[in-house]
């Protein structure tokens, strides 16, 4: 199994959809292997793999950008979600191409795709509970769907991958109807949230890529009213439509209406991008209590300048970068077994893993991007004031150069 290739080793969504349905099925056949005892039979398997192929089709242009930082500000507290959505396409793709399918299987799909999110049906409906952790975990975070974009996202980017999914495959066994593996897989587990976790340090919230996905959200805003792209999101025959084109629509649209849109976008292919000026990691005492900082808190931390900056003139980013369970450590919601003649399972307390992990297993990193070039120097004068009025300290490891202070 090392030398493999699969379906998702090619990175897109649709690639994505078809590695996570193929190694959905080897999961569930792994699974098969342990003995009759778990009753896993033809239905298991089909709606398992079919979990697999559906359970990003409810995605929006750009995916997560989409719906964690656009629709927000748009839908005025309107709770939405991909996972929700995929449901609806679901159906609806059910209904308009008249697929014959046995209902009960399509209620499991659903309850599979739902089984990590907020609308996850109660655990004491669900048969065989472990099947539902495959593609899409609400228990502990691993599932296929992480195996599949970690290894494809670490290969396209030409990043080193030292986590082996294949031994967690075949060492895993369901114990009390829940996936459990052997204890001393726990550094590989490990290795699964730290990858992750780089990815997401280094790649998804690079200060390049939130500069350019903040500017694509601003031209989405501008464009909003004008092409109405939000109300998409209530109809799955409209849906559909709705994808990473859109750009490409607003771009070639000779409208009036769309040309602040228009020049954003057109920013981003120039490389014009959003300044990025400074960041501070949040002190790790106050990381609880911490509360997103907003351009108001920025404006409102100047103190001198030959300018008087807006809101609007101001991006603020708060990452969060955690091992999937925010400030709490994953490995304390997974069970273990000790060999394979044990029907013991337990979990593995902090203080008897190795003293080399973390203690802690969340960053919160708060980042200001200026819109204006000609504005960094203020901006990141005022961010500085805030910081020392926030902590009265700078978090901040590095000044912001003088060069790009003096951009004009």
């Amino acid at each position: 199994m090392a030398h493999m290739v699969y379906p998702g080793a090619v990175h897109s969504r649709f690639e994505h959809s078809l590695g996570v349905y193929w190694l959905a099925g080897q999961a569930v056949h792994k699974l098969k292997t342990q003995g009759l005892e778990l009753g896993i039979d033809r239905f298991d398997v089909q709606t398992v793999k079919l979990a697999g192929l559906l359970h990003d089709i409810g995605h929006g242009p750009f995916s997560h950008l989409f719906e964690r930082e656009f629709l927000p500000q748009v839908l005025n507290g309107y709770k939405w979600s991909h996972e929700q959505m995929s449901v609806k396409m679901v159906d609806h793709i059910v209904d308009k191409h008249h697929i014959e399918i046995d209902s009960e299987a399509i209620r499991r799909v659903k309850e599979m795709i739902l089984a990590s999110s907020e609308f996850a049906s109660p655990k004491s409906t669900r048969e065989k509970h472990f099947l539902y952790d495959i593609v899409a975990n609400g228990r502990n975070g691993i599932d296929v769907d992480k195996f599949d974009y970690i290894i494809r996202d670490c290969r396209a980017c030409g990043l080193g991958c030292n986590f082996q999914f294949q031994r967690l495959m075949e060492t895993m066994r369901v114990i009390g109807d829940e996936i459990c593996y052997r204890a001393k897989e726990y550094l590989t587990i490990h290795k699964l949230f730290a990858t992750r976790a780089d990815l997401y340090r280094t790649v998804y919230t690079h200060p390049k890529v939130k500069a350019i996905e903040i500017m694509i959200v601003d031209a989405l805003l501008k464009a909003n009213d004008y092409l109405d792209i939000a109300s998409h999101v209530q109809d799955p025959s409209q849906y559909w439509k709705l994808d990473d084109t859109i750009l490409k629509t607003i771009e070639i649209a000779p409208d009036q209406e769309l040309r602040e849109a228009r020049d954003l976008i057109l920013r981003v292919r120039r490389r014009d991008l959003y300044q990025f000026c400074n960041e501070y990691t949040v002190p790790k005492d106050t990381v609880e209590n911490f509360k997103d900082v907003t351009a108001q808190d920025i404006v409102c931390s100047q103190k001198t300048s030959g300018v008087i900056l807006r809101e609007e003139d101001v991006a603020i980013c708060n990452v969060r970068i955690d091992l999937t369970r925010g400030r709490l450590n994953p490995l304390e919601s997974i069970n273990f077994f000790k060999d394979y003649d044990s029907e013991e399972k337990f979990s593995i307390p902090d203080d008897r893993i190795s003293h080399l992990l973390p203690t802690s297993y969340q960053d919160m990193i708060v980042r200001v991007y200026s819109k204006k070039p000609e504005l960094v120097g203020a901006i990141s004068e005022a961010f500085e004031n805030f910081q020392l009025k926030t902590y009265g300290i700078k978090p901040q490891v590095h000044a912001t150069p003088e060069k790009k202070k003096r951009r004009m």
